[in-house]
């Protein structure tokens, strides 16, 4: 049915030249689904590069833009991602339109994550879950199972994707069923499960037809295949993912397949191939999967006996991932740098991991020099709240004064906060 309405789309549209965005992105998605990702992708790439420059109406903007964040993560375009993510949050919540700001919060939540910015991603969370809950929706689970897979909380990210999955599977929801096996492959993927994170990843790219989130787990299969000794389904796997990464040609894409790549290679290639991932990462806003090739390229350099080069990425991963509260994937970084022979304390209830995520991002901007009226604006809390927060914030650290917070928070715990 799809494929049949894509076809009725491109022949109705054979032709015309219209320049309007919202026409733009529909003839790249029809493109896409007849002709295959490395025809369509250029043209959804292009349509997106439209959406970003111009002004879009109320209408427009909430009639297309949900879309349109869609399809950034489809064609790996983490750039226009963040900004038109940004700004369909705030026409919905201007707007009152609650249904669009739903699904706005949802790829916020998504952007944040990927950014590395849980503080922010868990407010979106909070507020995502109220909206589903006042238009009677659903969607509760989304944004709570992303959460609890990237912060590495097995017990309870299982729960929300068995939850998840038996609501979805009866509501025929696809492409959510596919996010939710695609968590689910992260969560065990961080936790070093490698046959669980294999089986949820076969079955999350199992349906190309659900676009970002199947090309993303990928990505998940790969890893996990390596460290399950089977270089020929990570193999099959990589020549899927390399059509699409070719194709979209960003950053984040071909640094996720420069990266998976060196998985399957060894000596100077596999080296080159970590370079070449936290190169071209290192100039996206997808922190967390920077961070990810820091710790692949220390465990590989490790099991080469290159312990002090091992030590210096695994070091700048485990830092980065704690700062996250990407918890799995960091305490895989801290085992690896344990067997390297550093000492590494492991994080604990005492440390930051008790604040919450209101608390955190307070504590951050006052350890940045903001004062709490400042903070107040950036935040739309009265200064009495801030006031209060922050009190809560020394009680916990154990501290007295703002002086003592950066001591408090690892320096690190400002990659957290977005620039």
């Amino acid at each position: 049915a799809m494929v049949a309405a894509a076809e009725a789309v491109t022949a109705a549209r054979r032709g015309s030249r219209s320049s309007r965005a919202g026409d733009l992105l529909l003839d790249g998605l029809a493109v896409l689904i007849t002709e295959g990702y490395a025809a369509g992708a250029p043209l959804l790439k292009h349509a997106l590069d439209v959406f970003r420059d111009k002004d879009v109406s109320l209408e427009e903007g909430l009639g297309w833009l949900p879309l349109a964040c869609q399809v950034c993560g489809d064609v790996w375009d983490d750039q226009s991602w963040s900004v038109l993510s940004a700004r369909l949050i705030e026409l919905a919540r201007n707007s009152g339109a609650l249904s669009a700001l739903s699904a706005a919060l949802a790829s916020g939540v998504a952007v944040q994550l990927l950014a590395g910015d849980p503080a922010q991603a868990a407010l979106l969370v909070q507020q995502a879950t109220a909206v589903a809950r006042a238009t009677g929706h659903g969607g509760e689970h989304y944004g709570p199972l992303l959460l609890a897979a990237w912060g590495g909380r097995d017990r309870e990210a299982g729960q929300l994707i068995t939850a998840a999955t038996t609501e979805l599977a009866a509501r025929g929801e696809g492409q959510w069923l596919t996010t939710a096996a695609w968590a689910a492959a992260v969560l065990h993927n961080g936790l070093s499960q490698y046959d669980e994170a294999l089986a949820a990843a076969e079955q999350a790219s199992a349906y190309p037809g659900d676009r970002a989130p199947a090309s993303w787990s990928l990505a998940e299969l790969i890893e996990a295949a390596v460290r399950t000794g089977q270089p020929g389904r990570a193999a099959a796997a990589l020549d899927r993912l390399s059509e699409a990464t070719c194709a979209a040609g960003t950053d984040w894409a071909l640094g996720i397949e420069a990266r998976c790549r060196a998985l399957l290679s060894e000596g100077d290639a596999a080296e080159h191939g970590y370079m070449a991932a936290m190169d071209r990462l290192g100039r996206t806003q997808v922190r967390v999967e920077l961070a990810r090739a820091y710790l692949l390229y220390g465990e590989w350099l490790r099991r080469e006996n290159r312990r002090a080069d091992a030590r210096q990425q695994l070091r700048a991963a485990h830092q980065m991932l704690a700062a996250m509260r990407v918890e799995g994937f960091a305490e895989r970084a801290r085992l690896e740098l344990l067997a390297t022979g550093e000492t590494v304390r492991k994080r604990t209830a005492e440390t930051t991991v008790e604040l919450t995520p209101q608390e955190t991002r307070i504590a951050l901007l006052a350890v940045d020099g903001h004062t709490n009226p400042e903070i107040s604006a950036r935040l739309f809390l009265s200064p009495r709240t801030v006031e209060w927060h922050l009190r809560k914030v020394f009680t916990k650290l154990g501290i007295s004064s703002r002086r003592e917070l950066p001591m408090a928070l690892p320096d690190l715990e400002r990659a957290a906060l977005p620039a």
